[in-house]
């Protein structure tokens, strides 16, 4: 099973290269379905398991973002202009979000997961800006640049998605091409992934009695080692060998890949 994982992972790796998500979006419904699986509902792990899916999540998508990261960094493209008062916001934010995602009920979270994939989807179809990219000229102030990262933070670590889903389409609407949001959207993981992981891991000293072999506190570190390995493949490979896909392709693939992950959690149970 634990297998199967590492393949989900070099998915994982390709829609975060051409996308700028996969790790939250393909490993939180599989950690979930895996998880469901292994232990049963009604075990304290079943019990637990969106927000071991979410922790866990998160300590994937630091590990996918460092590389990501490092890879566009080296590539010279990233308009450092369109972060730099985000990052702040997202990493406080990651902190609340993953203090609020231990204390909440495990199926909230799963309802809430999907509410904000379905808002997603209906936003990039109906909204204008996203399928083609906003000619509009935007000044990007330090104060609502912050609130807004604090609020990107929030979300994606409670449901463990990386913040993609939101500076993504934000970042379209700003005038950036898929490629260069997804590469942002990458760099932007991190701040998040790395406080909301560092929680999650002080929040383990309260966390660890129920916990089996393989877990520190809500993180399974043996599913995560997987998805990481498979992640980092997936995201080397895509940089060599896929062809660059053109922008209107990436813009309409990328509801669609919302929409398969939305199905996937209405059928578990």
């Amino acid at each position: 099973m634990l297998y199967e994982l590492f393949l989900f992972g070099l998915l994982s790796g390709v829609t975060t290269w051409l996308f700028g998500f996969g790790g939250g979006f393909v490993a939180v419904p599989l950690l979930y379905t895996v998880i469901i699986q292994k232990w049963s509902n009604e075990s304290m792990v079943g019990i637990h398991a969106m927000q071991i899916a979410v922790a866990t999540s998160a300590f994937v998508m630091l590990c996918s973002a460092s590389f990501a990261t490092f890879r566009h960094y080296r590539s010279g493209h990233i308009d450092w202009q369109k972060i730099r008062f985000l990052w702040t916001g997202i990493a406080f934010g990651g902190i609340v979000g993953a203090v609020m995602a231990s204390l909440f009920n495990g199926n909230w979270l799963r309802w809430i997961f999907m509410g904000y994939v379905f808002v997603t989807i209906i936003d990039c179809y109906y909204r204008p800006g996203f399928m083609v990219i906003s000619e509009q000229k935007q000044n990007y102030g330090q104060n609502s640049e912050i609130i807004k990262g604090g609020i990107i933070g929030w979300v994606a670590a409670l449901l463990g998605v990386g913040g993609s889903v939101m500076t993504v389409p934000l970042l379209r609407r700003r005038g950036s091409s898929m490629a260069e949001a997804a590469a942002i959207a990458n760099i932007l993981t991190l701040p998040l992934s790395l406080t909301a992981t560092l929680t999650y891991c002080v929040l383990s000293v309260w966390q660890s009695e129920w916990a089996p072999n393989g877990f520190i506190g809500l993180i399974w570190f043996e599913a995560a080692l997987f998805l990481v390995a498979g992640t980092w493949i997936g995201l080397f490979f895509s940089e060599k060998f896929i062809l660059k896909l053109p922008d209107l392709w990436r813009a309409k693939l990328y509801p669609l890949l919302l929409i398969g992950v939305l199905l996937v959690m209405l059928i578990i149970n």
